[in-house]
């Protein structure tokens, strides 16, 4: 699943923001301005997703969530509170895709004859190399 799909599936009246003012250096502007933006979305309250969703939302993003079930994303990288609801809102769409996206079943394969071959001529001379150190005679093989 995409960030685009989510954004398409998920209203906006579920997204809840908030600001305050951001921490750290800045002058001024830091203490008189709220540039931080707090992005929550209840997940168990949410009519776009199905109880599954849910359920792998839970699972997967659970360090994210509060135990009022929001997802919580903090953004205060940006100077402005406009660009800071942005990042989170895009963090989030990005958040949400990858946890609801599957993961690809890996496919079984086998060695081939050659890439056999060359780990083990590449293991002999390592051999050769680590035998040379220890200053002992070569066998000729």
């Amino acid at each position: 699943m995409t960030p685009e799909e989510v954004k398409k599936r998920i209203s906006k009246s579920e997204i809840i923001f908030s600001t305050s003012r951001s921490g750290g250096p800045g002058g001024q502007n830091v203490n008189k301005v709220n540039t931080k933006v707090e992005l929550r979305f209840n997940v168990r309250e949410s009519g776009s997703l199905s109880e599954k969703e849910k359920d792998i939302i839970l699972t997967k993003l659970k360090n994210r969530i509060n135990s009022a079930c929001e997802l919580l994303i903090i953004s205060q990288s940006e100077r402005t509170q406009l660009m800071n609801r942005k990042k989170a809102e895009e963090k989030f769409y990005k958040l949400l895709a990858s946890a609801l996206t599957e993961k690809r079943k890996r496919k079984k394969t086998i060695p081939t004859a050659a890439s056999k071959a060359k780990r083990l001529e590449k293991k002999k001379n390592r051999g050769t190399i680590k035998r040379l150190r220890s200053g002992s005679k070569i066998s000729e093989d």
